[in-house]
């Protein structure tokens, strides 16, 4: 790498001009780079690329990165006045945590700081590609076999939610995935669920058996005594169209009951 550089008026002979008072002479000489910037600016380029979150993933692979670095990639870039890690960072700040921003609806982004409607749909759509990757993943298998993968399924689904959400998984007579189906939705403390659209539903989707499930916003999973007895109904109605009631799972954030697991009452 060569440099460019513009010498001062060169002095010959101590005389302060050229000759026949010709004005100073000027050179310009072609002068190496020392080897030791060439080297520290490399590798300061070098640890510029280190440290930004795309190049971070490539070197070292996505369980390397921070939220706040992962938040970054997805945003892409920020807005005019707004740098994208600045933006990232009061995203996390706004919503207490990674969680909560992913279960966020999209019009709770709108008019926060450096969020615009390209940047919500990315985020939002980021949390339902890993739902229907869940739900792919529990096509291919007998639900009551991945008790594990259900749960996991369920609290992304609706363990984030601020108000109570009813929702129902049809099954095939191997236990297999037909659909996921929002039957009802409350506030945070009440929700009505009705039996009757359950079970027509179910004959609707020719399931054979089904899994319920409702999430507690509070985070604490013991059921209450209502929850009891709409298990019990629910049981008792589907029987008598001989579709299987195969569990009833309440959702924390943290936490799941399951009632096949305590017997079903």
């Amino acid at each position: 790498m060569f440099e460019i550089a513009c010498n001062k008026p060169l002095w010959r002979d101590g005389a302060a001009s050229g000759a026949g008072g010709a004005p100073p002479a000027f050179a310009c000489d072609a002068v190496r780079t020392p080897p030791t910037a060439l080297v520290t600016g490399s590798e300061h380029t070098a640890a510029q690329r280190r440290a930004m979150p795309r190049e971070r993933l490539r070197e070292s692979g996505p369980s390397a990165l921070s939220d706040l670095e992962l938040v970054v990639l997805v945003l892409g870039s920020g807005l005019r006045g707004h740098n994208v890690f600045d933006v990232a960072r009061s995203l996390l700040a706004h919503f207490g945590s990674l969680r909560a921003m992913l279960d966020a609806q999209r019009e709770e982004f709108e008019g926060l700081r450096g969020i615009g409607p390209a940047k919500a749909s990315k985020l939002v759509a980021v949390l339902e590609l890993a739902r229907r990757a869940l739900a792919e993943q529990l096509e291919d298998k007998p639900l009551i076999d991945s008790p594990g993968a259900v749960e996991d399924y369920l609290r992304l689904l609706i363990g984030g939610r601020g108000y109570e959400v009813f929702v129902c998984l049809f099954l095939d007579v191997r236990h297999r995935l037909i659909r996921t189906e929002e039957s009802t939705r409350g506030s945070l403390t009440r929700m009505a669920v009705y039996p009757r659209e359950i079970v027509r539903r179910a004959l609707m989707l020719n399931a054979a058996s089904l899994i319920v499930a409702h999430n507690h916003p509070s985070g604490a999973v013991q059921p209450s005594a209502s929850d009891r007895r709409l298990t019990r109904v629910l049981r008792e109605t589907l029987a008598l169209v001989e579709v299987q009631l195969v569990d009833h799972l309440i959702i924390g954030t943290q936490e799941t009951f399951s009632f096949a697991q305590h017997g079903l009452d």
